[in-house]
């Protein structure tokens, strides 16, 4: 005796079928045993016990069925040369043993084949029965509910006439309750008999009318359901894809950064290096040889216009490789050290007797999927966000937090050279985003004509004033002013969330004017959040920048380029790296640092090689800029410096508009987080209708 082995296929029941002897293991006494294979290219492999039947009677082969196992969700894997097994992964499992391993190859591509078969089948019944019921189109809604409108107003006709037949119908009948006279009965009996018939017709038509509608309303009533919950599901899937994306991202950025770890490979090597890379960086003050690149640009330079949306330079920009030898760090670095310490020492011992923290953070759970899958694609000024997402300061505050190393400009101003000076502004120009590498938190939207002022002449050298000029788009206005200088913005941005990733993009311009006349401007690069759903946010600034000089400045420029964060190159991270240039373009002072650490700039004293990729050596370097370290606990108060937690703190005579006064900030710093998101509501609110108001009449105006 023996078995035979079909597949079958409903779908393709013309097609040859593959035939032939395989074994089947059995039992462990009697092994593998012969069997009789048919496969038809069909879903499911049947094994039948195989006699000697008159003729090749298949008829009665059909009914010796040993057992059978669908194909669609089958695992059919190879064990050896000879062997492969099929399975359900449950309940059923065939193991198979060829003559010799073409044999077994063959069956296995059959089986394959006809799984696919299968599986394709399925979907297209699927894809059949999702297409009977119709997808919905909005002509195709709109026609239902056009249906069942005018059905409503049959059903309210018809209720119209019933109503008034039966008026009619309960008259007569009165009448004939009073009338005692034979001959009037019978009048009254053939008049109640006539609209009764029509009260009985109304009726009916009633009746029909509200089948109908019935009939219609439960049609499509459930296509509606079922399409509605197909989109649910497909929402949850497409929420359950996007989740498991950013945790296979997460774990590639650890497996990335375990992977930087490893010692670095010197450039003397003999490996290629990026051309926008340093070929030997260090993170501290001094480089391992003082050697890396440059590319900057030989045109005029490229300036973005305020209708650019990225702060990447040109691709049709020239630019040219130099090479930068530089100096060892000289005294001079120690003394800029010292100066910072000194700034310290002045902020926490001012005449007037400031905090030097605020309150702790509260600990609110809060589904941030829940809040941002709504937010893919769009521009997050004009989403209203929780207060779990920000930091309680407003984005004026934020921006005269840029003032903190306000004394690189003090210094910048009583430089003779120009070049030089130009130096210390774009050592200051970096400073601003040293707090993004430690604080993630979102400053509160402004409202329209809300103002900022803050007076630190006193202790720190410098007064500015901010106010909120435009709402949408988001303006702010700037000014402020030190010893020996004046600095004034106007800052815009646009910002979009990718999924992954939050882009915000700066589109105002600052200017820095000194008492010697000399004016610089420029526009500030673009900062990327990472990690918005998975992992731990952080925050990578990336660009180009360039630095214009005007008046007496006219023609020298700064060009600095922050590197992206990459996993895989061998420089430090958060590199900025620069030069400044005359008026002829010739090379005056290299910038080399990080900006969430230390900025160094050096003079340069020669140069070697052709004019198309000259090499520049450089004096001692000079510390312009380091970083002031926010306390070891300051990450329960949101990671803020000093500066940071004393510019929300209260303070008598400011105006009415102050940022100062704003009740939901105010409540948030407090640690009242559910009454600071009801008052944050309360204010966009009355701001959203103040601006329809205003544009109603705007409108109202212009029509007049």
């Amino acid at each position: 005796m023996s078995d035979v082995a079909t597949t079958k296929s409903n779908q393709a029941q013309n097609e040859p079928a593959m035939k032939g002897w395989l074994f089947k293991w059995t039992n462990y006494l009697k092994g593998y045993q012969r069997r009789a294979e048919n496969n038809g290219g069909v879903p499911t492999l049947s094994i039948r016990r195989r006699r000697r039947f008159k003729q090749g009677n298949q008829a009665e082969m059909a009914h010796t069925c040993r057992g059978s196992i669908s194909l669609h969700g089958a695992l059919i894997y190879t064990v050896d040369a000879c062997t492969f097994v099929i399975s359900n992964g449950g309940t059923q499992t065939f193991h198979i043993r060829a003559a010799s391993e073409v044999e077994r190859q063959s069956w296995v591509t059959a089986l394959e084949l006809a799984k696919a078969k299968a599986i394709r089948s399925m979907e297209s019944e699927d894809d059949e029965e999702e297409t009977e019921e119709g997808s919905g189109s909005p002509e195709e809604w709109s026609s239902v509910v056009r249906k069942l409108e005018a059905q409503l107003n049959d059903i309210q006709t018809c209720s119209d006439l019933i109503q008034k037949h039966w008026k009619s119908l309960v008259k007569p009948l009165t009448e004939m309750e009073t009338n005692l006279d034979p001959d009037g009965i019978q009048t009254k009996s053939k008049e109640v008999g006539e609209r009764a018939t029509l009260f009985r017709i109304s009726t009916n038509a009633m009746i029909n009318a509200c089948a109908e509608y019935l009939k219609t309303a439960q049609t499509h009533g459930h296509k509606w359901i079922r399409l509605l919950q197909h989109e649910r599901e497909q929402r949850q899937r497409l929420q359950e894809m996007v989740e498991t994306l950013a945790q296979q991202h997460s774990k590639l950025e650890q497996a990335a950064n375990a992977h930087t770890n490893r010692p670095a490979v010197n450039a003397s090597d003999g490996e290629e290096e990026d051309e926008n890379e340093f070929y030997d960086a260090v993170a501290d003050s001094s480089a391992s040889d003082g050697h890396f690149t440059l590319n900057i640009p030989t045109g005029t330079g490229h300036r973005r216009n305020s209708s650019d949306s990225s702060s990447e330079p040109d691709e049709t920009t020239e630019t040219k490789q130099v090479v930068v030898v530089t100096g060892k760090s000289g005294s001079s670095a120690r003394k800029s050290s010292q100066q910072n310490d000194t700034r310290i020492s002045t902020i926490a011992t001012s005449k007037r007797q400031r905090r030097t923290r605020v309150p702790d953070k509260p600990n609110y759970p809060l589904n941030l999927w829940s809040i941002m899958k709504n937010c893919i694609g769009k521009d997050l000024s004009k989403i209203p966000m929780p207060v779990n997402f920000s930091e309680p300061l407003s984005m004026l505050q934020r921006l005269t937090e840029d003032y903190e190393y306000a004394d690189i400009l003090d210094v910048a101003a009583k430089c003779s050279d120009a070049c030089e000076q130009l130096a210390y502004v774009a050592a200051f120009t970096i400073s601003s985003y040293s707090t993004t590498s430690s604080r993630t938190g979102k400053p509160f939207n402004p409202l329209l004509g809300e103002t900022f002022e803050c007076d630190r002449t006193e202790d720190l050298g410098w007064r500015s004033i901010s106010e909120q000029v435009s709402h949408h788009p988001p303006m702010v206005a700037q000014f402020c002013e030190g010893k020996g200088w004046k600095c004034w913005q106007e800052f815009t941005m646009t910002s979009k969330f990718r999924g992954k990733y939050l882009q915000v993009i700066p589109l105002g311009t600052a200017h820095v004017l000194f008492d010697g006349g000399n004016k610089f401007s420029w526009r500030k690069v673009t900062t990327t959040v990472h990690n918005i759903i998975v992992g731990k946010l952080w925050v990578d600034q990336h660009g180009d920048m360039e630095i214009i000089g005007k008046g007496p400045a006219s023609g020298i420029k700064c060009h600095l380029k922050y590197i992206p964060y990459s996993y895989f190159t061998r420089d430090s991270q958060r590199r900025v790296k620069g030069v400044v240039m005359d008026a002829g373009g010739s090379v005056k002072w290299i910038i080399n640092g990080t900006w969430d650490d230390q900025v160094e700039i050096a003079p340069v004293t020669g140069s070697t090689g052709p004019p198309s990729n000259p090499v520049y050596e450089t004096g001692s370097s000079v510390v312009a800029w380091k970083r002031r370290m926010p306390s070891p606990d300051s990450d329960k108060y949101y990671g803020f410096t000093v500066l940071a937690a004393q510019l929300n703190e209260p303070e008598e005579g400011v105006a009415p508009t102050d940022s100062r006064l704003r009740p939901d900030q105010r409540l948030m710093e407090e640690g009242r987080w559910d009454e600071a998101n009801t008052e944050k509501v309360r204010l966009e609110e009355k701001q959203r209708a103040t601006r329809r108001r205003r544009e109603a009449e705007a409108e109202k105006a212009a029509q007049e």
